[in-house]
């Protein structure tokens, strides 16, 4: 594994005459990573190099991440060098990369470019969706159950997070008495504005915290566990931060949809578009729950997920038919 620094590029049309042969086979050669911040820090980004580490493996190929790549110039400079080294599939770790990569894909078709949970596509730009509606829904009946005050809190990063309205559905569901406070940090890592706002959230009385963002997730997690209440964790399963505490997870598999990817696109169909994954591809799950959670309510969400599964239709859908 290769990790690259960003260096001032190459003139485009240098690389283009130089390179354009190498790609003529048209299946994966080398992959490429672009992060927003770092690889190795939080569940999000880790599950991206886990992804790509997986590639390296399944694949036997050289693959490159580069981190702290934030704007357009340096996606350019990125995407540059990538190219200069014989990568034609390349990663973009967030939704952000969708508008560099539709603009920048323009000058690069022989390269395929692949990003998570945006709507910008073209021929040869892919966006991996997670529809994670349900994973919010799921946690928040079981953020219901649980609660003992009636007051359960989401520490959203931004107000459009699908996974939060599935969790104020779900906790009304489950238990129509019980009050959701929100609040959204508006940064998947803003660690101190989160928790000031869980400190808010815990005066309001809230004993179940949902802190669904990237790099704060870990210490509300562990600040939940100081104070003796409950949390779900997002993204990874958060199980080992503290067993106790931590109800569940809402996993969202990212690392698969990596090997997926590199797969169709290795067969030649891998296509341009927006694609969506749920329970049912495997991609999202529930992770491990607390020893807390009592045998019954544990069987019926697991068995609310399977129906989920079975039908497509939410446990609030199924009673509205």
């Amino acid at each position: 594994m290769k990790k690259l620094s960003i260096i001032i590029p190459a003139a485009f049309i240098l690389m283009l005459s130089g390179c354009g042969n190498y790609f003529d086979s048209g299946n994966l050669q080398n992959v490429g990573m672009l992060v927003e911040t770092s690889a190795h820090d939080e569940p999000w980004d880790k599950k991206g190099y886990k992804g790509l580490m997986a590639i390296e493996k399944q694949f036997n190929t050289d693959v490159y991440y580069k981190e702290e790549v934030k704007t357009m110039q340096e996606v350019r400079d990125a995407v540059d060098e990538l190219v200069e080294d014989g990568v034609n599939l390349i990663f973009g770790h967030s939704a952000k990369y969708g508008k560099f990569f539709e603009e920048i894909s323009k000058v690069y078709p022989e390269v395929h470019f692949v990003y998570y949970n945006g709507g910008q596509f073209t021929e040869n730009v892919t966006s991996l969706n997670f529809n994670s509606h349900a994973m919010g829904f799921f946690a928040g009946m079981l953020a219901g159950e649980m609660t003992e005050t009636n007051h359960v809190s989401v520490i959203g990063a931004f107000e459009w997070q699908p996974e939060i309205e599935g969790y104020f559905e779900g906790v009304t569901f489950q238990n129509p008495e019980a009050e959701v406070h929100l609040n959204y940090v508006n940064d998947w890592n803003g660690k101190e504005k989160a928790m000031e706002m869980y400190k808010t959230m815990r005066g309001q009385g809230a004993d179940v915290i949902y802190p669904a963002g990237n790099a704060y997730s870990a210490s509300i997690i562990e600040q939940a566990s100081a104070d003796g209440i409950y949390a779900i964790g997002y993204v990874a399963d958060q199980s080992h931060i503290a067993e106790k505490t931590v109800l569940t997870s809402t996993v969202q598999h990212v690392e698969d949809l990596y090997t997926m990817a590199a797969e169709n696109f290795n067969d030649g169909d891998l296509r341009g578009g927006v694609t969506t994954f749920d329970f049912q591809d495997d991609v999202i799950s529930l992770g491990e729950f607390s020893p807390e959670v009592p045998k019954d309510v544990r069987s019926q969400i697991q068995e609310e997920v399977k129906a989920y599964k079975d039908t497509g239709l939410l446990p609030n859908e199924r009673k509205a038919e």
